[in-house]
């Protein structure tokens, strides 16, 4: 309810500001609209999956009261997790590595999580660190009380983001056109797509994925250095047939893209957003004046301070 308080932190997500850009989007092009997900008590539109997927586990019984969840996470989604096991009650251990950001590694301790590190080679995101940090979560999940919340595989993730559609729907005017996410595990991409669908049945859905590591649109994996997406194969959940495009943007372009949007339109993210925005500005200049497209910004430039995002 507006104006009344929220019983819990946990009640203080979503709802999030969607803003238009009004400098990057040039002259004759789509208006590109960005929803703000660094609004959320975590600064990430994570925090809805988490909530989704802990709720329904602990609802069913899958995780026992005073239990640990476990989790291997590029950061973002071990801070959410981390954030809603500590207003529900519940431990948290996650499978991390030096190839994510520091920022993100003390988020997570404040929160009271436990970390165990997966070594990365010279601090590369490749398909071989992301499943050797999945089969390390899959080791600690063994432990008794605890909880593998396995997210790449987790069908309950997708519902914590139908009300970012929903949302999007509304605070657009009804107008929405094309929506473009970044993949990680697909669940932000499956969710929000759906109940867009459901508004606009001719909805363009366009994908984005590293260009150093193109496994969804030329099966090719590689390195790259943009936190949360591209985990080098095809997510279990990805649903290539729900989607009408692939779009590649490569980290310098992904990178470059966050400092624009920080000193010309004052919006402080993450690579992956300048990667969401660098795709959804080449989908709005295709489709010209009079659409809308829309796109995440997925979490706060905060999560990047101690990388090279904003150092240059």
């Amino acid at each position: 309810m507006d104006g009344a308080a929220a019983r819990s932190i946990l009640e203080a997500i979503g709802n999030t500001p969607l803003v238009g850009l009004q400098r990057l989007a040039p002259p004759g092009s789509a208006r590109v609209v960005v929803k703000l997900e660094s609004a959320n008590p975590t600064g990430s539109m994570k925090d809805r999956v988490a909530r989704a997927m802990i709720e329904r586990a602990a609802a069913d019984g899958r995780l026992a009261a005073g239990g640990t969840v476990v989790e291997y996470t590029a950061g973002t989604t071990g801070i959410s997790l981390a954030l809603v096991c500590a207003a529900l009650g519940f431990k948290a251990h996650f499978a991390f590595s030096d190839a994510f950001s520091a920022d993100k590694r003390h988020t997570m301790r404040a929160y009271g999580a436990t970390i165990t590190d997966v070594p990365s080679d010279r601090g590369q995101i490749t398909e071989k660190l992301i499943k050797a940090l999945i089969s390390t979560a899959a080791d600690l999940s063994r432990m008794p009380g605890h909880w593998y919340c396995d997210q790449l595989n987790n069908r309950d993730g997708e519902s914590g983001y139908h009300a970012l559609g929903e949302e999007l729907w509304g605070q657009s005017g009804a107008s929405v056109d094309a929506f473009v996410q970044a993949v990680g595990t697909a669940h932000s991409l499956n969710g929000t797509a759906h109940i867009l669908r459901r508004h606009n049945p001719r909805l363009r859905v366009v994908a984005v994925e590293p260009t150093e590591s193109p496994v969804l649109s030329a099966g090719r994996t590689g390195a790259h250095n943009i936190d949360g997406i591209g985990i080098g194969f095809v997510p279990p959940l990805f649903r290539r047939a729900d989607v009408d495009e692939i779009l590649t943007v490569s980290t310098a372009e992904a990178k470059a893209m966050a400092r624009r949007l920080a000193r010309e339109e004052a919006i402080f993210a993450g690579t992956s957003t300048g990667a969401n925005v660098v795709a959804a500005l080449r989908v709005a200049g295709r489709l010209g004046s009079g659409a809308t497209v829309a796109t995440i910004a997925v979490d706060s430039g905060l999560r990047y301070l101690s990388t090279d995002l904003y150092r240059a």
